[in-house]
């Protein structure tokens, strides 16, 4: 059981102390960094599958957790010299609800941190071409250089000869870290579909395995305390669980509702009650005393996000 409970629902140890200070007003909310993340989906004979990668259990935040390929905004991923392909970035700007600046950074970090964290590029020669096969020891070098900041996306892509692909990304939700959290991100996750020719591969440091799986399967094995995730992960897994393909799935990104989701908190007694709108399946009763997670076991053999 995970957290006390019969799911592989995970939170940190430390947030009912957090909330009840939050409570008291001894407590000050960071404001949150904004972020992304990618729903990379492919299909098989028995539907889409999914790319997840699961946190190293050494992670100070979500250890142990499957995740999507993501992360926070680079300061450079908002230079208008990136090359871009796709709808532009008003409508981006119209979509995500923020102004074209953000718009494009925000898409550029969710391509960004694909090809990091997976090695797949959303981008291409043209508008209408995507790159191939991007293993080989002179794309390993760039990717390292974009991890480590020595290269900025628009600088990569510039190198490259190629223009980003937003028209390969659908927006699908957007999920804002709890105010009691200590590392909050504003993260907009996207849906799209793994390239011809392309294919995954754990390059992420905070990764220790990656997997592809059905979105029913691993909704299976979080609702019988298998698999550990953040309740964000979940919701957005619910969603996929009803398109037959990758391509419908991209298809009902423009439809769905991208309306912030915010965790709140209230104090019943000694007892912390912390809740999701719009998914009571997460809602929680945490007592005075509030146990220590516990990581499941992974039959197998999450954030970000």
């Amino acid at each position: 059981m995970a957290n006390g409970q019969a799911n592989g629902q995970w939170y940190p140890p430390e947030w009912p102390d957090r909330i009840r200070a939050l409570a008291a007003g001894t407590l000050t909310p960071v404001t949150p960094k904004r972020a992304a993340t990618v729903m990379l989906l492919k299909d098989t004979g028995a539907g889409p599958c999914v790319h997840m990668l699961r946190r190293r259990t050494s992670m100070a935040f979500a250890g142990g957790a499957y995740a999507y390929p993501g992360g926070g905004v680079d300061p450079r991923d908002d230079d208008r010299a990136v090359g871009w392909a796709g709808p532009t970035r008003a409508w981006w700007a119209d979509r995500l609800g923020v102004d074209e600046t953000g718009a494009q950074a925000i898409v550029c970090a969710a391509v960004r941190e694909t090809y990091e964290e997976a090695g797949v590029l959303l981008a291409g020669p043209t508008g209408d071409s995507v790159v191939g096969d991007t293993t080989g020891a002179d794309w390993e070098a760039d990717r390292a250089a974009l991890v480590d900041r020595e290269l900025s996306f628009a600088e990569f892509l510039d190198r490259r000869g190629l223009v980003l692909r937003s028209d390969l990304l659908g927006a699908w939700a957007r999920w804002i870290t709890p105010e009691f959290e200590s590392r909050r991100y504003d993260t907009w996750f996207f849906v799209a579909a793994l390239p011809e020719g392309q294919r995954t591969r754990n390059a992420s440091t905070e990764a220790d395995r990656t997997v592809w799986i059905a979105p029913a399967d691993a909704i299976a094995g979080y609702d019988r305390g298998e698999l550990l995730m953040m309740p964000p992960t979940v919701a957005t897994l619910r969603g996929l669980a009803g398109c037959g393909t990758a391509a419908e799935a991209l298809a009902s990104a423009p439809g769905r509702d991208l309306t912030p989701v915010l965790a709140r908190a209230r104090l019943s007694g000694d007892e912390v009650v912390l809740s999701w709108p719009g998914h009571d399946e997460f809602t929680k009763r945490v007592p005075g005393a509030a146990p220590a997670p516990a990581t499941p076991s992974d039959p197998t053999g999450g954030a970000p996000a």
